[in-house]
């Protein structure tokens, strides 16, 4: 029978400098990881390690195991559970925190920055609500898969560390094999840590955190007497970039709650999330998202609701004088959706393969995009293989674009008004038409991803580990989504988009 690895001493892998835990007392609870019977390494990012210092070279497999799992302390560890409350479907819930979380500490990367290390489904803490604590491997797989996904598409995100098998039963919707995911970020602090205290009417407690946040995230405006409003001036700046990326590739959350956006503006907490196949903003693949509140199209507006429950909690700290708080956090959220248009439409352009802004204002570039992406609507046509199909049209080759339509003649006039757009650009003295065509194609094919993590292909390989213990189809899947831009034979299977019958069926769970 196999036994738990019970080192002598804790494990020095791990330089930590826990700058939450040694500023914000009160601001969360110390537990320590439970101890489960039978570790075993699922998945580790070896990349992810080097980049954050961390030398494992000493410890075995066995070892390894023991320490993602939580068995082994690791040597200046303060494993604590943060507080945290939030709007959960536009509800709002007091108290929430971290019920199967713990955040082992801080580490200074090898480029200088803060992370976090960070544990989930390592058990029950103060925050539980009556839950288990526990995590089950299909879902904290399905984590490693989109968020390295999201990684190596160039879009700001917490990213998986390790999977460690328990070697217990979680009970979900049946006995499924229990996990610890350990995942890095930039920080936990999230909108809903601000709401926690704040609902308490705790304004000092608010201005420690935000005094701490601006420090980690922002310290160019620690010396700023307006530095709150900046603070807010700049996570909407950072969440109106992050969700035009979303757009742009198609990425659904799928459970949008402020206590799941980050200060930081990195994407967090990969529950039901998907990517869109047949594009439709109205596509919501949650099973928990009865009313299409996370709906994809729907994300943006979203992303500015959160804001404004932030700017809420900040409003005693942006001005002594109520009605001069409320103006100047209505003039931030006011911005938004155009800073969020104008993110959205750089990388439209960029999708577009179009070098240059229009002379006089976007609006041709902006209609030129969204009567795209009404034409992929109405016909039912896979959004990423339809962006990838343009980049081969901008190269001459309009045939495997046309294949993605039932009405091969349906792009026609649109495509029409692309090329006498791109045309518009004029062709370089020191090359001719075609060359200019393959450039804009290469271009093109660099910010339009051939691969996703499909989710027919997400889901065969979470079946193949949790039920059969299998992990080679969640490995063979991982290295396809690790090279999105990437074309060769091997990607095939990782390319085509599920029949509609299983898309128009396909929900997404919380794996809570």
């Amino acid at each position: 029978m196999a036994t738990t690895y019970e080192p002598t001493t804790a494990v020095t892998a791990f330089r930590f400098d826990n700058s939450f835990a040694r500023e914000l007392e009160g601001f969360y609870v110390r537990q320590q990881p439970a101890v489960v019977p039978t570790p075993r390494l699922l998945f580790l990012n070896d990349w992810l390690a080097a980049e954050l210092g961390i030398d494992l070279t000493s410890l075995d497999a066995r070892a390894r195991a023991a320490v993602f799992a939580g068995n082994i302390p690791a040597d200046g560890a303060e494993p604590l559970a943060q507080a945290y409350a939030g709007h959960q479907f536009g509800g709002f819930s007091p108290q929430l925190g971290d019920g199967r979380a713990l955040i082992l500490g801080e580490v200074i990367d090898r480029n200088g920055r803060r992370r976090d290390i960070a544990f989930k489904g390592s058990g029950r803490t103060p925050f539980a609500r009556g839950g288990d604590g526990k995590a089950a491997v299909g879902p904290m797989l399905r984590e490693v898969l989109v968020s390295e996904a999201m990684h190596a598409l160039g879009i700001p995100t917490t990213r998986a560390l390790a999977v460690a098998a328990t070697g217990e039963p979680v009970y979900r919707e049946g006995v499924l094999p229990g996990a610890v995911l350990t995942r890095v970020a930039a920080s936990h602090i999230r909108v809903g840590t601000f709401e926690y205290y704040a609902s308490r009417g705790d304004v000092e407690r608010v201005r420690k955190l935000a005094e701490y946040t601006i420090a980690r995230h922002d310290p160019e405006l620690a010396a700023s007497p307006r530095r709150f409003v900046a603070l807010l001036q700049n996570v909407a700046e950072r969440q109106s970039a992050l969700i035009a990326q979303w757009m742009n590739v198609g990425f659904i959350h799928g459970v949008m709650n402020t206590d799941n956006m980050t200060i930081s503006g990195e994407t967090i907490d990969y529950g039901p999330c998907a990517f869109i196949e047949a594009y439709n903003p109205a596509t919501v693949f949650s099973s928990i998202d009865y009313q299409g509140r996370y709906a994809f199209g729907n994300q943006p507006n979203i992303a500015c609701w959160n804001l404004a429950r932030l700017a809420e909690t900040l409003l005693p700290l942006l001005s002594d004088d109520q009605e001069q708080a409320v103006a100047l956090a209505n003039e931030v959220l006011e911005a938004f959706p155009m800073q969020y248009r104008r993110h959205l439409l750089h990388g439209q352009r960029a999708k577009l393969g179009l070098r240059r802004r229009e002379p006089v204002d976007d609006s041709a570039d902006a209609a030129l995009a969204a009567d795209w992406l009404s034409l992929l609507q109405v016909e039912r046509v896979d959004f990423t293989l339809a962006w990838r199909g343009l980049a081969n049209a901008a190269d001459g080759d309009d045939a495997p674009l046309r294949g993605l339509f039932a009405n091969v003649g349906a792009p026609d006039a649109w495509l029409a008004r692309w090329r006498a757009r791109c045309a518009s650009e004029g062709v370089s003295e020191q090359r001719d038409a075609a060359v200019e065509g393959m450039e804009r194609a290469k271009a093109m094919r660099s910010v339009n991803p051939n691969v996703v993590p499909r989710n027919q292909r997400v889901e065969e390989a979470l079946a193949a580990a949790s039920d059969h213990g299998d992990l080679a189809p969640f490995q063979r899947l991982l290295d396809a989504v690790r090279k999105p831009y990437d074309e060769s034979p091997a990607l095939a299977p990782y390319i085509e988009p599920a029949p509609a019958d299983v898309t128009a069926s396909y929900r997404t769970f919380c794996g809570t």
